[in-house]
């Protein structure tokens, strides 16, 4: 989960948000490429004389009309591979479905006969020693990591939208419509989201907690509420 003071992303744990990461760091060297030409350009024409050259450059045009399509296509091309990577669900492993409600969340193991609960937030006054004040819930989604899970979004009154940062995933939670999206944890932990869609006055009351765990762990963990 993010620091105090933290400026860059959360650790990713899922390869979408590896992706995510890499993207990021990658427009980001074009930006900083880009300012620092147009830095010094703009240094060129404040510390030379004018002249003709500066004047009628037909050469420079053509460079500065080419070149930014250049870069918007190598910005480009890496953006469509990520959206088009985002949408694939092939085979999921798990399906879970996420229901948004004023203020809590439901969650149904649709691969199990009867495997449902809901998740609230704990109180501050209730919290245990340890834990964090406002994004530890009551019930943890658990799910097994290095497994392709796919999870299903909607809402049951307003618009709410489910969000786990260091997985990489937000999809809107739409009343009357299913959303879907797909992740795979790469390592076991515990992974803290909130709802990201203003729904009321309690939306900051919202969070998410997905706890990632070895296949035989989860395999004992359903058992038990199933049982």
């Amino acid at each position: 989960m993010a620091n105090h003071s933290q400026f860059g992303f959360q650790d990713a744990s899922s390869p979408i948000m590896e992706e995510l990461v890499e993207f990021h760091d990658h427009a980001l060297m074009v930006a900083l490429a880009i300012c620092s030409l147009v830095l010094y350009l703009l240094t060129l024409m404040l510390m030379e004389k004018l002249s003709s050259n500066t004047v009628d450059a037909q050469e420079v045009e053509l460079i500065w009309t080419i070149l930014p399509a250049i870069v918007l296509i190598l910005l480009a091309l890496p953006s469509l591979q990520i959206l088009y990577m985002m949408d694939e669900i092939d085979e999921p492993d798990l399906t879970l479905k996420a229901i948004g409600h004023q203020w809590y969340w439901s969650y149904e193991y649709t691969d199990f006969k009867d495997l449902s609960f809901d998740s609230y937030m704990i109180p501050s006054t209730e919290l245990p020693s340890g834990h964090f004040r406002l994004l530890e819930t009551d019930h943890r989604v658990v799910i097994p990591m290095e497994s392709p899970i796919r999870i299903i979004v909607t809402a049951d009154d307003v618009l709410h939208s489910w969000a786990i940062p260091s997985l990489g995933v937000k999809t809107d939670a739409i009343p009357g419509r299913l959303n879907q999206t797909s992740f795979i944890a790469t390592r076991p932990g515990i992974f803290y989201g909130q709802c990201s869609e203003i729904c009321g006055a309690n939306h900051s009351f919202m969070p998410i907690v997905v706890e990632s765990t070895p296949l035989n762990h989860f395999e004992t963990w359903s058992s038990l509420l199933t049982s």
